[in-house]
């Protein structure tokens, strides 16, 4: 029987769990030493969850964060191996998350989280894709990405954050988080939107190296069509999610679809393929609950899965889902110390 469906298979008598504790044993020392198996890469960042219901473990908690926080937990993360971040959001519902002159900012404790995450990923080596959005309601995707006003007002935001920010070597890149989701193909309005985006992200900094994340990957046909809009797009990263999280693709059978993704790619000669591995779950319903850690037992088998079809792998997210035990910084459910060792026991073996 294929592991990755052992521990499903086995029942809740106390037997049964006794052997499927000892497949989970078997799993882990099985995967060290793997190398078809990729480490996480890196992670989405954020100061704020856009849903209240889902950030219920940390949402209350990042306000509070002082400067010397936000850095810790920057470390934090780097301390994983884990290389780069990916901002979700610099502002969201008319307040922004920095000093602008724009808009107004979140009242937070620390008076530029922005400002600290990248001064303290510049000391660690960190690197950061800065998101250019939310301008308006982050929920309003569609008025984001077709509303001209709305486009005015980010592109100015994207100059002042490169103004603030761009002497920091750690901004890396930019993150377009406005997502139409891609079914069966790239539509003209992500198309149109992503090209927008780096064309000013260009202008603005030559060297970024930018990134989208959509949704649909269950969905999509990279068929010949998927292929020339692919071509088409002005992007050097795709990130797609896996959608485990969300329950839209069982665990196990991601790998599948990210096998025709990069086989198209490969025929368009144009944007790596990344993945936006999702290690979380819902407490209760999909969209209605809190977010909290998958077992790292789910965690293996989606990296596994996916391994051996893209360049690197990201998770959402670290934030409140993993904490190093003891961290100055910790934000999240009380299990995120949990998924946070057992990952790290897994990393240590395959040295």
């Amino acid at each position: 029987m294929d592991r990755r469906y052992f521990i499903r298979a086995c029942g809740l008598t106390s037997a049964s769990l006794m052997v499927a504790n000892q497949a989970f044993s078997e799993i882990i020392s099985m995967s060290r030493g793997n190398s078809h198996i990729k480490p996480i890469s890196g992670s989405w960042f954020e100061f704020s969850h856009t849903l209240d219901v889902e950030g219920k473990y940390w949402n209350d908690v990042l306000p509070k964060f002082t400067t010397e926080q936000w850095k810790a937990k920057v470390k934090e993360i780097r301390e994983t191996g884990m290389e780069y971040l990916v901002l979700m959001a610099v502002a969201n519902d008319g307040r922004t998350y920095y000093p602008s002159k724009l808009q107004p900012r979140y009242d937070f404790a620390c008076p530029d989280p922005l400002e600290a995450v990248l001064s303290a990923a510049d000391e660690c080596g960190m690197k950061f894709f800065v998101s250019n959005d939310f301008w308006d309601k982050w929920s309003n995707t569609s008025k984001m990405m077709k509303d001209p006003s709305i486009a005015k007002l980010r592109a100015q935001g994207m100059e002042e954050v490169a103004e603030k920010y761009s002497h920091h070597k750690s901004f890396y890149g930019w993150y377009y988080p406005n997502e139409s989701g891609l079914n069966n193909s790239i539509d003209e309005l992500t198309l149109n939107y992503v090209n927008s985006c780096t064309k000013k992200a260009k202008e603005l900094m030559p060297n970024s190296v930018n990134l989208i994340a959509p949704y649909g990957t269950k969905s999509m046909r990279p068929n010949e069509q998927y292929i020339k809009q692919l071509e088409k797009l002005d992007i050097d990263i795709i990130a797609y999610q896996d959608e485990i999280g969300v329950r839209k693709t069982q665990t196990g059978s991601a790998g599948k679809y990210f096998e025709t993704l990069h086989t198209a790619h490969a025929k368009a000669g144009r944007s790596k393929i990344w993945a936006d591995m999702e290690v979380f779950e819902f407490e209760k319903g999909v969209y209605t609950s809190a977010l909290i850690p998958a077992s790292f037992d789910r965690v293996l088998q989606q990296m596994e899965d996916i391994s051996p079809f893209v360049d690197k792998i990201l998770i959402y997210q670290y934030l409140g889902i993993m904490n190093k035990p003891g961290s100055v910084a910790s934000a999240g459910h009380p299990n995120s110390g949990k998924l946070y060792t057992d990952y790290m026991n897994w990393l240590n073996g395959q040295k």
